[in-house]
């Protein structure tokens, strides 16, 4: 899958990969694509999580990368 924006969140810990997601939607346009590098193990939970609470759309996980990727569209 293509992504428009990526954040690069690796060897941060939680909360800040999530919080780096948050910040960054804010600033985006409903229907953009972001790709959360994020190594810390509770960014597999903590990203679905907030997408739900938050009214956006978790795409899945993104193993195409070097290290764990998520990826999001934002929502309205």
């Amino acid at each position: 899958m293509d992504w428009d924006i990526e954040i690069d969140a690796a060897d941060l810990k939680c909360p800040l990969p999530v919080l780096r997601l948050q910040k960054r939607l804010r600033e985006v346009e409903p229907g953009t694509v972001v790709r959360l590098l994020a190594t810390d193990p509770m960014a597999a939970i903590d990203v679905p999580h907030f997408c739900a609470e938050a009214g956006h759309a978790y795409l899945g996980a993104d193993d195409t990368a070097n290290v764990p990727a998520f990826l999001v569209r934002k929502g309205v």
